[in-house]
């Protein structure tokens, strides 16, 4: 007698009222998250994704449902969660939002996955199974040794990039950054054989490294990535690829060799301010001991070497000034910065900004869970404490209109040619820039959505993997 298979649906919620940064399907990237849960779905369930970044939601039936979910996009997996609820079925929500807000989740889900689900999603499934789900489950800080692959078979076609995660974990413990207690503080290193293994598997010539830092901190994780580099260029792995990493990226010369021998094309760089005191109150402790004065050394390095810089700054720092926020635009603009990710200070749960803010009452955007999906990066949530709401909303539109105009972007566009030498690290830069441009300009029906062909009318830009 035949065993009714069970089903398992993953849903990838996406916020559906301002959709933030990550609107733009060029440069989005495929749940990692859910395709470990699963593979680590036993073989007698049938496991579907239904992800909104591409697929509007659509009632399907199920035995339980699985969701992950950022703050931005938690108000989005609640309302989903509710629905499968009202009809009977279970859901389990996991992920950084809910890890850091257990409590709530567990009275709008069936069951939360507190922290890194690999530990604790075998015994889950066995608890359904016998009609014992549990409201919670904690995971543990497991070693990154035998690392669980995503089931990359269940991601949308029309991803660009394919993500791949090679550490977990930072030792830093920035001010509005929630990782290292989600991740822990402790720099785990996946074995760069079984990177290199996953590597090949990949059907993407464009590769996302999603870890937080890829080069990590010290003597050891830079031997690691040269290790992992030199890899990928013996083992004749054709990728284009780029990263986030700390302003350590380019302490070793080798590094930046052979991370551009193994094609890095752009590194994101948490720069965030240019000012010691605003870096020293978010406790930037690595930029601060480097000192500004060293960051265009920083970009030089990596300019030699072909690779694009990536900027990461913060508007509405709480010294902020209207001042201060123009002369930060006035830094960028300036600086030898290729591409420009400009966002709002967010005081997210699970960081150190978060709960400072709450015990004095400074989130206005406290209707919660409704509120959560405006933790965007996009809009002021908070009361700042030297301007008024629509100062400050002001202000950074202002700037935003001086950081993304085609005047400066075009600009930066030629000097990324001539830092670098290189048309791809240029195309890439500028093809990011046009992106932010086009997020922040969204709404704005007297600006035209832009992209490299329409700029330049050349069409060997259309293979750029940002349009």
């Amino acid at each position: 007698m035949s065993t009714k298979r069970k089903k398992l649906l993953l849903i990838n919620p996406l916020n559906t009222g301002t959709k933030g940064l990550i609107i733009h399907k060029q440069v989005i990237y495929p749940p990692l998250g859910l395709g470990i849960i699963a593979t680590l779905t036993p073989d007698d369930w049938d496991v579907e994704l239904l992800d909104e970044n591409f697929d509007s939601f659509e009632f399907k039936d199920a035995d339980l449902v699985a969701l992950t979910a950022l703050t931005s996009s938690v108000t989005r997996a609640y309302e989903i969660a509710d629905i499968y609820r009202k009809k009977g079925i279970a859901s389990v929500l996991g992920g950084i939002h809910a890890s850091m807000m257990p409590g709530e989740a567990m009275k709008l889900v069936d069951s939360v996955v507190i922290g890194e689900v690999e530990s604790v999603w075998p015994t889950l499934i066995e608890d359904f199974e016998n009609g014992e789900l549990r409201k919670s489950y904690t995971g543990k800080l497991l070693s990154m040794e035998n690392a669980v692959k995503p089931r990359r078979d269940l991601f949308h076609k029309d991803y660009n990039f394919a993500s791949i995660q090679t550490t977990r974990g930072c030792p830093m413990s920035c001010d509005f950054c929630s990782v290292h207690t989600f991740n822990g503080n402790s720099y785990r290193l996946r074995p760069v054989a079984e990177v290199l293994d996953e590597l090949e598997t990949l059907e993407h010539n464009l590769v996302y490294f999603v870890d937080d830092n890829l080069i990590g901190y010290g003597k050891r994780s830079q031997q690691r990535a040269i290790e992992l580099f030199k890899g990928i260029i013996e083992r004749g792995i054709k990728i284009e690829w780029f990263c986030s990493a700390s302003m350590n990226f380019a302490d070793n010369e080798e590094v930046l060799r052979l991370a551009s021998a193994s094609g890095c094309r752009m590194v994101l760089l948490g720069i965030e301010s240019e000012r010691i005191d605003q870096l020293q109150d978010m406790n930037k402790k690595l930029n601060v001991s480097m000192g500004i004065d060293s960051y265009e050394v920083v970009f030089n390095k990596i300019h030699k070497h072909g690779i694009a810089v990536l900027g990461a700054f913060i508007y509405g720092l709480q010294t902020d000034t209207p001042e201060s926020m123009v002369a930060r635009t006035e830094y960028i603009n300036n600086a030898s910065i290729d591409a420009v990710q400009a966002t709002i200070l967010t005081p997210l749960p699970g960081t150190g900004l978060f709960n400072r803010m709450t015990e004095e009452g400074k989130i206005t955007m406290n209707d919660y869970p409704n509120n959560w999906q405006h933790y965007h990066f996009g809009k002021v949530v908070f009361k700042h404490d030297t301007m008024q709401y629509e100062v400050i909303t002001s202000e950074i539109a202002k700037n935003w209109d001086k950081l993304y105009n085609e005047k400066i972007l075009k600009k930066k566009f030629i000097r990324t040619l001539k830092q670098t030498k290189s048309p791809i690290a240029g195309i890439w830069s500028y093809g990011s820039n046009l992106q932010y441009y086009n997020l922040v300009f969204e709404h704005d029906e007297s600006r035209p959505q832009l992209d490299l062909v329409d700029i330049f009318g050349l069409k060997e830009f259309e293979s750029n993997p940002f349009l």
